[in-house]
This record gives structure tokens, C-alpha cells and sequence, in this order.
């Protein structure tokens, strides 16, 4: 007989089954992990197949034809050279010369042009990092030279660096001085031809940089500044010591793009060299030896060989300036 208080618990969900095993919670772990791993590949294989097609393909094929002779418009077949044309590049006078001199002038751009561009970003985005009125008008006109293209710029610069009276600079010049300076070669003068590539260069350029650095800098908590200020920190303590923590990261990504596309100058060079009276033995590039190599002498293998060994070049220089700049919290 069932006593009447007597009623029976009720059996909650979940009330009998198992505890989890530590196995079975690992298990779980490492499928949710190998499922993020394949939608991670899922998603990064457009860019990995862009860069492969772009990028992995035409190296590869630029060093198998280092290792040939090729020309261009002959009828001859290509012939085998194996290492001939990096002995050549390195030990024959007449392809030596000129390839170590652009080299050097690689090496000058982007050791002069990465500080100077970087530094005048940074300067730029905290200017522009403002509440003030029209504040987006003068964003869009520092980052304007951005949008052009290169070639374009060349040709505005080469009229403003032209050597006659009527050339902007000069003209600007000779008011200035009040008839006292007479015509200068800004583009032919060995002295001042890669300054000019150079200030060309980082006008066109610093823009994009700047907008890159202004993200950063609004991402930096108000709240840090606010506490700086109550501890009576001057302007440049601040700047010292929460804006450039603060955007290190932005600052190291910043510097090393700098660095890529400061080695891979050459429209400017081009279109001033061939349009322009730029001197050429003082401002060619590598990639300016290699084109001229290509198409002008048209000897392809060797020109494939210049881009090969100045590809390594840029990697090994990137990967040394990545280890120097690297955040002290990045493993």
C-alpha cells in the first residue's frame, strides 16, 4: 500500500547521464580544433591560390629561364647555360658593374626613403588624429597622392624638376632670390637626381602609411592618455610612453611594407629616365636592369637571373629586419 505524502522525485534532464571522461573532452576539443583547421584553409584558399598563381608560379619559371639562354625575337632555341648566367652576373665586368650599381641604388632608396616616409606617416597621423572641423577634408587631401599612379606622378614631377626657366621649381627659385638663381638640372645632376626620385617617391607614397598608422593610433584607449595627464606627463612622455606602445605593432607592419615597396622602385625611374633626362648611372634600379635587360637587350635569361637573385636578396633583408623590429609579445 502507497503511503499518500510519499511522491516520487522528478527526474531532471540530465540527472543520471555520465560525467564527461577527460578522454571524451579531448576528443571533443581536437574535432572542434581539426574543424576550425579545415574552415581556416577553407577560407584562406582564394589568397593562397592568387598568391601561388601570381606569385610562386612566375619565380619558379623565372629561375628555370636563369638557367637558360634566351632571347627574345631570335630564332634560335633556347639553350642550356646552367649557372653561367649568375657567374656572368657577378663576375664580368660589363653585367657586373651596372647590376652591383643598381643594387647600391636600391640600397640608398630604401635606407633613406623607410625612416623619412615612415617618420612623416607618423607625424601626419597623429596630426590628423584630431577632433576638428573639417578634419576629414585635410585626411582626404594628405592621402590624394595615393590614388594616382605612379607614371602620372613622374610626369607632374618631371614638370616641376625641369631644368629650363620654366620649370616650377626653378621659377620658384628665381622669384625667391630675386633673379640670383639661375636654371638647375634637378633630374641630369648626378648630386640631386636620386633626392629627387626620393622626394617624389615619399609624396607620393606616405598617404597610404599615414592612413594605416591613424587606424592605429585611434585604437589606443582615451582612457591612457587621461591617466598620463593626471600624472602630469608631458606631451613627449605621452608619446613616448602610451603612443608608441600603443601602435608598435602598427609602427613594425608600417616599416616592413615600407621596406618592400621601396625595393621594387621603378616607374618613377622609368618614366623620368626615358622622358625626363634623369641620370641614369646615378638612380637605375634593379628592377629598372632587369626590364632594360629583358626588352631593350633582349636577353631574357639574364634578366630572369637579376630577378632571382635580387628576389633572395629583398627575403633575406626582409626576414632581418622582421627579427630586429619584432614586437617583444609576438613569439
Amino acid at each position: 500500500m502507497k503511503s499518500v505524502g510519499s511522491v516520487p522525485a522528478p527526474v531532471t534532464a540530465g540527472q543520471n547521464r555520465p560525467a564527461p571522461t577527460p578522454a571524451a573532452s579531448s576528443a571533443r576539443s581536437a574535432s572542434r580544433r581539426d574543424r576550425g583547421g579545415v574552415h581556416g584553409l577553407l577560407m584562406a584558399a582564394p589568397a593562397v591560390a592568387g598568391l601561388i598563381a601570381f606569385v610562386g608560379v612566375p619565380f619558379v619559371y623565372a629561375v628555370v629561364l636563369s638557367f637558360y639562354n634566351v632571347r627574345l625575337n631570335s630564332p634560335l632555341q633556347p639553350t642550356f647555360f646552367g649557372l653561367e648566367q649568375y657567374r656572368r652576373l657577378f663576375t664580368d665586368p660589363d653585367l657586373s658593374g651596372p647590376f652591383l650599381r643598381s643594387l647600391l641604388n636600391n640600397l640608398t632608396f630604401a635606407v633613406v626613403v623607410v625612416p623619412l616616409q615612415t617618420g612623416l606617416a607618423l607625424a601626419l597621423a597623429i596630426l590628423l588624429n584630431r577632433k576638428l572641423k573639417a578634419i576629414g577634408l585635410f585626411r582626404s587631401l594628405f592621402f590624394l597622392p595615393v590614388v594616382f599612379p605612379m607614371a602620372l606622378v613622374a610626369v607632374v614631377w618631371r614638370l616641376i624638376l625641369a631644368r629650363s626657366d620654366q620649370g616650377m621649381l626653378n621659377s620658384l627659385l628665381h622669384a625667391a632670390s630675386l633673379g640670383n638663381w639661375g636654371a638647375f638640372d634637378w633630374l641630369g645632376d648626378a648630386a640631386t637626381a636620386m633626392a629627387s626620385v626620393i622626394v617624389l617617391s615619399v609624396w607620393q607614397g606616405v598617404g597610404f602609411q599615414m592612413v594605416i598608422l591613424l587606424a592605429g593610433l585611434q585604437q589606443i584607449p582615451g582612457e591612457l592618455y587621461e591617466a598620463a595627464r593626471l600624472d602630469r606627463a608631458s606631451r613627449w612622455q605621452q608619446f613616448r610612453h602610451v603612443t608608441l606602445p600603443g601602435i608598435r605593432g602598427t609602427l613594425t607592419f608600417v616599416a616592413l611594407l615600407t621596406s618592400v615597396l621601396s625595393f621594387r622602385v621603378f616607374d618613377q625611374v622609368y618614366v623620368l629616365i626615358r622622358g625626363g633626362g634623369l641620370d641614369e648611372d646615378a638612380t637605375r634600379t634593379v628592377m629598372y636592369q632587369a626590364v632594360t635587360t629583358a626588352f631593350d637587350q633582349n636577353n631574357v635569361g639574364q634578366a630572369a637571373a637579376i630577378t632571382v637573385v635580387f628576389f633572395l636578396i629583398v627575403v633575406a633583408l626582409t626576414l632581418i629586419q622582421r627579427r630586429v623590429v619584432r614586437p617583444d609579445n609576438e613569439d
